[in-house]
């Protein structure tokens, strides 16, 4: 079996993410294509797509939200994201039971003894004038019958995990800011998710391991537990296995890809990229080594803005007074210096509507 070597994971990683090459793609058709944007934090999505999209006009992304094209909800691992109306309709139910589990492991003590179904069902009681409101506003309405576990297990529990809800806009819309305000996903998209099919098949666990490796491949089963938060694809993957091919990572893991995917020369130059807070590049795996150091690896987790130099995270950045800062992880080679510093002035005027494009890059 062929062995694939870090640099060559690295480098497909970059071509399926968009980030060896800049696209053309709409933003709904990306957003598609990335199986969604980690979007906790409302505006790091749109410096997603600036590093992966030509000419990327943050307008789109937002027209998008508005006219309910894309929605901000949980799903994956728990985490708010910025998926398509058609994908959060098809996947949402298959990740119902892991919402729940997710949930419970943080708040299992205080929901104990608390019926789930009749919780989910008053919920959608009182959500059924179509009001929006804030995850605190929904767990009060209900904390009178259940007082015991307090408003923040119940509203993590009804909003994250009990009923499927979206974020509304103004949330997620650029350079605007407005709290939580959530709503039906259902209603707020006019149709109902898939139903979940009755033989036991798992036809949206296919399609999640499918649209995975078309964007994050080649991979191991546990760099789609790990991206996903779905612990039972196994017969999933079974299912589709004869369609896929196999190659194996240095650590001696199979790795599973589609046959016609890019796995570009492992010395293709890379680009100097910026990415976004918990950039699904770096948390789309559960072997992270192919794009980070075990020694920085705990940036993606905390949330660091990282910047990608020779297809690696090599340094992290802010924005501090208007300047996009730069503070490398390790020393820059004159050219990577010179790149990061074209890049982060482009990345200052986009996020500054063009006022300024001051980098400034820390010793």
């Amino acid at each position: 079996m062929t062995v694939l070597g870090t640099r060559a994971l690295n480098r497909a990683t970059l071509a399926r993410q968009m980030l060896l090459d800049r696209t053309g793609l709409p933003a709904l058709d990306a957003v598609a294509h990335l199986c969604g944007l980690q979007a906790q934090e409302p505006q790091e999505p749109f410096v997603g797509l600036w590093s992966r999209l030509r000419a990327f006009d943050p307008a789109e992304l937002s027209d998008l939200l508005v006219r309910r094209g894309v929605v901000r909800t949980h799903l994956m691992r728990r985490t708010v994201h910025l998926l398509t109306a058609e994908d959060i309709l098809a996947w949402r139910p298959r990740h119902d039971a892991m919402l729940r589990q997710r949930v419970l492991g943080t708040y299992r003590r205080e929901l104990t003894g608390v019926d789930l179904d009749e919780l989910a069902a008053a919920g959608l009681a009182v959500m059924a004038d179509g009001e929006p409101r804030s995850m605190a506003e929904i767990a009060r309405a209900v904390a009178g019958r259940w007082p015991e576990p307090g408003t923040r297990a119940l509203g993590e529990m009804l909003v994250a995990a009990l009923i499927p809800m979206v974020q509304m806009p103004p949330r997620g819309v650029w350079r605007t800011k407005g709290g939580v305000r959530n709503t039906l996903l259902s209603s707020w998209l006019g149709r109902d998710l898939a139903p979940s099919p009755a033989n036991g098949a798992d036809p949206a666990g296919a399609a999640l391991v499918r649209r995975y490796l078309v964007a994050y491949g080649p991979a191991a089963t546990a760099d789609v537990r790990a991206w996903s938060g779905l612990a039972g694809l196994p017969a999933a993957v079974a299912s589709i296995r004869a369609e896929l091919v196999t190659f194996r990572d240095e650590r001696g893991r199979e790795l599973l890809d589609l046959p016609d995917a890019p796995r570009p020369d492992p010395d293709t130059p890379a680009p100097v990229r910026f990415l976004p807070a918990f950039d699904n590049a770096l948390l789309g795996y559960d072997d992270r080594t192919r794009i980070v150091d075990d020694a920085h690896r705990g940036l993606s987790v905390a949330g660091m803005r990282v910047v990608l130099a020779d297809g690696r995270v090599a340094a992290t950045w802010s924005v501090e007074s208007g300047a996009v800062t730069v503070t490398p992880l390790r020393a820059f080679s004159r050219a990577e210096r010179a790149e990061v510093a074209e890049q982060g002035q482009a990345l200052a005027s986009f996020l500054s509507d063009g006022e300024s494009d001051e980098v400034r890059i820390s010793p």
